[in-house]
């Protein structure tokens, strides 16, 4: 493996941490409704981030985004509004199914579509058989998924040791939802493919390869923006029990905190894309697919770590966690199969 291959693996492991700590800040905010809150850290990772950093990069901002027609633009937008489906679907996919099965359905979905349907798209799919290198990386890829469902078991196992249980279990509703939130929550990975002639611009004007891809997120979240911003903006609006005015009328010091902490994990959510990236543009053109199928699985172990270190499976028992640590190594074995097969 290549030192490229194994940077590209590790900035996405990266951004994969950043992605299981982002809610942590939320769980400090006090007396407000998950839609203020997650509008609040929203408007900073999906709208006022992206934008700045952009702004940063670009040499002429304006002028870099006007050179794309809205031919090319629009696809982006929406495969980024397709992703933000996915979020808004993740979130009721938890409601429903509770957080073991919604994880292992939606996020075993997700890397599945997100990795392969691209280079199906693209007429690539069949060539993967053709070399010992694009074998191994699809059997990486297989490899994640099958940790993916075992640490999605440890989940089960833990829920059931604790006693809990989802807020609404309805198997029904929630295996429709978690089977659309990993079909849409794909749109990034596809977001990315399609955003790939901003990324030569973005070369072109002299940017440094690992920041390429940032500009096209002012497109692809604005996408995701809009989505996840008008589900909450609605639910304010319609739901009695909510109250954006009353959310914006707490003391002072409580709503500077409020307002910390959301924009802090809507910063951190950020990162989890600004590292994936570095990841993206590690990894050699012909396996760049396979960069979804990183950020995902090592997601799913990152977030296994931090609730070990946060002490989530204390009182568990040891079987959940000896099964937790199974299928967090079957992900490590998958990351070292995927970059044997992109250094093949």
């Amino acid at each position: 493996m290549n030192n490229a291959i194994l940077a590209g693996i590790l900035w996405h492991l990266v951004g994969a941490a950043s992605a299981a700590c982002f809610y942590a800040p939320f769980k400090r905010v006090r007396h407000w409704s998950w839609e203020t809150m997650w509008s609040v850290g929203g408007l900073m990772s999906w709208l006022v981030l992206p934008w700045a950093v952009s702004a940063v990069l670009l040499p002429d901002f304006w002028g870099y985004f006007q050179q794309f027609s809205a031919a090319q633009l629009l696809p982006v937008f929406l495969f980024g509004a397709m992703w933000g489906i996915g979020n808004v679907n993740y979130g009721l996919t938890m409601r429903y199914l509770g957080m073991s099965m919604g994880i292992g359905i939606a996020i075993g979905i997700t890397l599945v579509v997100g990795t392969l349907m691209t280079p199906l798209l693209q007429g690539r799919f069949m060539v993967l058989f053709s070399s010992a290198g694009g074998r191994m990386t699809l059997l990486g890829v297989l490899i994640a998924l099958i940790g993916v469902i075992i640490v999605s078991r440890a989940g089960f196992l833990k829920e059931r040791a604790l006693g809990i249980n989802a807020e609404e279990f309805n198997l029904k509703k929630g295996l429709v939802l978690a089977v659309l939130c990993g079909i849409f929550s794909a749109g990034m990975s596809f977001a990315m493919d399609a955003a790939k002639p901003m990324h030569e611009a973005a070369a072109a004007a002299g940017i440094n390869p690992l920041y390429v891809a940032l500009p096209s997120y002012v497109v692809i979240m604005g996408g995701g923006a809009l989505v996840n911003l008008a589900w909450c903006f609605v639910r304010l609006a319609v739901k009695p029990s909510l109250s954006l005015k009353a959310d914006f009328s707490l003391a002072k010091p409580l709503l500077g905190a409020n307002i910390a902490f959301a924009m802090l994990g809507g910063l951190m959510w950020y990162l989890q894309f600004f590292f994936y990236a570095w990841g993206h543009a590690n990894i050699p053109a012909q396996y760049d697919f396979v960069s979804w199928m990183l950020h995902m699985s090592l997601y799913v172990l990152c977030g296994g770590i931090v609730g070990l270190l946060m002490k989530e499976w204390h009182a568990v028992g040891r079987r959940p966690v000896r099964v937790l640590s199974v299928g967090c190594l079957v992900i490590i074995l998958a990351a070292n199969v995927v970059g044997m097969g992109m250094a093949g």
